[in-house]
Formats: C-alpha cells, structure tokens, sequence
C-alpha cells in the first residue's frame, strides 16, 4: 500500500486561497481513486473531493462545490486540492485517501490515509 502525505495546511484568511498537496511514497497512484476528506472538530468525516485514476472525472462534496478544484499529476504522484474563497466553516483537518471506489465511495472504502493537515480559516 502507498504512503500518504498531506502538507500545505495552514492559517488562511476567509476569501484567500490555499492549495493542499497529498504526496505518495512506496508505491504509485496510478490506478486508484483519490479522495479528500476532512473531519472538523465534534463533527463527522466528510467528503471533500474525489479524482478518478486518470484525472478525468471529478466529483465534489455540495459544500465545497465551486471553491475547490482537484487535480493529479500521476507523474510526480502527487493530488492536489486548490481552495480557492475558503470560509470559516471549511476549518477542519483535510486527509487525502487512496482507494479502488467510486468517486462518491464511502471513507471505509479507501485503504490508504495521510495523516492530516490543519486548515484554519479566519473570518
């Protein structure tokens, strides 16, 4: 199984933008389902974002859709998620998984997690 690191979390400003990355190590991507997920304190995962293997297909969580844009570079084996017009309520921390799913394929369904990264956005 791959190794999954997320990095590019921070403090941002409500309106700024923030670009997340997801970096795998020991194995390739090519071939899986990558999803972003973030869990925000007292609340439950939610489903952020998802890219098929080949970056063609998108699919996007209602509360995210239009502020966020995901990508991949199969090359650099690497995701990344641009939040553009964050607002305070995307404050959570932001996992990325890898997994054999469907785009809109539950959390239990990947078998490959990072490790998280805060993103904190202030009004």
């Amino acid at each position: 199984q791959v190794q999954l690191v997320e990095s590019g979390g921070g403090l941002v400003q409500a309106g700024g933008s923030l670009r997340l990355s997801c970096a795998a190590s020991g194995g390739t991507l090519s071939g899986y389902v990558m999803g972003w997920f973030r869990q925000a304190p007292g609340k439950e995962r939610e489903f952020v974002a998802a890219i098929g293997w080949s970056g063609g297909s998108t699919d996007y969580g209602d509360s995210v859709k239009g502020r966020l844009t995901l990508s991949r570079d199969n090359g650099k084996n690497t995701v990344y998620l641009q939040m553009n017009s964050p607002n305070p309520e995307d404050t959570a921390v932001y996992y990325c998984a890898a997994g054999r799913v469907g785009l809109r394929g539950g959390a239990y369904l990947y078998h490959s997690w990072g490790q998280g990264t805060q993103v904190t956005v202030s009004s």
